[in-house]
């Protein structure tokens, strides 16, 4: 297979060289997709929440089902593109293995419990620099995969342009609530974006935040194309969003023809029990309505992933777009998924209250995380690093992880000198 011109050596560049097995078999990109598949924060997305609580019934998305599902619609954009686009060729060609890649490691950061808990612990962590879940992704995967020297998977130059959503840091943020970098992660920015200033149009914020390689932009509209229609599907069999729904919530609003049209689809999909096979197939409009064109930002003359921007035909965006409402008002906005919203906050927040105090402010000395992450910890040079550790920990629980810890906490029927933490 003739070697792909698309990528030079600035791409697959570490920040540390990393070790090369004579016999090595794999690119870059594939050894950063195997070390994130065969990770314990990968195998824990089994157990966090994508819609509903993990564990409440078996057919429901998890994390890592909804990871796979956008793993495999990004690899299918990039089949899609080298076909259909003259820019693109045999030996010229958006790499499948680290767009597969980046869509496997975009959710590594969220901790328990959905957009819930990322708001908890932003809200807690606020004081120490905040939370934010594509933030704790980067963490993820430079500094605290595998543990080994706080160097995470070293991965490469690309792989860490194709996850990095966001390019705003905390303090440039002015009290965003999300879509920032943490402080501390300037210098992995710095090395991205190889060592060049943002030019002055590219602003702190929504701006810098729309600056993205184009395998970031392929593995975001993946994402978009899987909980756009996934979500609408778990909603769906969970009976959250019934004909009867869809119709009253359609008539309050003003809906045009192209939309009205969409509400049909799906109420006459309830009707005939099709929503898998219909909603399945959309995923295909999806896939075709990605095109490549050409594109020149400051980073263009350093590498070719900054040399086109995907195109998205808007009538595939505006259907997206109605989708994602949808399940936001009659799913995410419904009582019984606010009051699980509720309780996740206050056993995330009664959790982080307890560690706060032993670790954080160091009022006790009580023994309740793992013996490594104390002695790091203690090592910690200040109380924001001491937070930011605490924090690495809560955000790593699976949803059924943090309950339990929480009812040995607090709960006096619950537990015994056999459970381990």
């Amino acid at each position: 297979m003739p070697a792909n011109r698309f990528y030079s050596a600035f791409d697959s560049e570490t920040l540390k060289p990393r070790p090369a097995h004579p016999d090595e078999y794999r690119n870059a990109f594939q050894i950063d997709r195997d070390r994130i598949i065969h990770s314990s924060a990968f195998r824990r997305l089994q157990n966090k929440t994508q819609v509903f609580l993990s564990g409440e019934y078996d057919f429901y998305r998890t994390r890592l089902t909804h990871s796979i599902e956008v793993a495999q619609i990004g690899r299918s954009i990039c089949a899609s593109l080298a076909q259909q686009s003259d820019l693109l060729s045999d030996d010229f060609f958006i790499d499948g293995d680290l767009v597969e890649c980046a869509c496997l490691a975009h959710d590594l950061g969220h901790p328990p419990f959905g957009h819930t808990g990322e708001r908890t612990l932003h809200r807690l962590m606020e004081p120490f620099g905040g939370f934010e879940g594509n933030a704790q992704t980067l963490r993820q995967l430079t500094q605290t995969l595998f543990n080994e020297g706080r160097n995470g998977m070293n991965p490469s130059r690309a792989l860490i342009d194709s996850v990095l959503k966001y390019k705003t840091l905390h303090a440039e943020a002015a009290g965003a609530k999300n879509h920032y970098l943490y402080n501390d992660q300037e210098m992995w920015l710095d090395f991205t974006v190889g060592g060049q200033a943002f030019p002055v149009e590219l602003t702190p914020g929504k701006a810098r935040n729309g600056f993205k390689s184009i395998e970031c932009q392929i593995m975001d509209w993946a994402d978009d194309t899987a909980y756009s229609l996934n979500d609408i599907a778990d909603g769906i069999h969970a009976g959250f969003i019934t004909v009867t729904k869809l119709e009253r919530w359609a008539e309050s609003k003003t809906l045009d023809a192209a939309q009205s049209a969409q509400v049909e689809f799906l109420c006459k999909a309830i009707k005939e029990q099709r929503v898998e096979a219909r909603l399945n197939r959309h995923i295909g409009d999806y896939i075709r309505a990605a095109k490549l064109v050409p594109n020149s930002t400051f980073l263009s003359a350093m590498t070719r992933r900054h040399q086109y921007q995907l195109e998205i035909d808007p009538a595939m965006q505006t259907q997206s777009a109605l989708n994602k409402k949808i399940a936001f008002e009659l799913v995410f906005k419904s009582p019984q998924l606010q009051q699980l919203d509720y309780k996740a906050d206050f056993i995330l927040t009664r959790l982080f209250q307890v560690l706060e105090k032993r670790y954080i402010d160091g009022k006790d000395s009580l023994h309740l995380m793992p013996g490594t992450v104390e002695a790091e910890i203690a090592k910690a040079p200040d109380i924001s690093t001491r937070a930011r550790l605490v924090c690495d920990w809560v955000a790593s629980m699976t949803d059924n992880f943090a309950f339990r810890t929480y009812r040995r906490l607090f709960d006096a029927d619950f537990g015994s000198i056999t459970d381990f933490v």
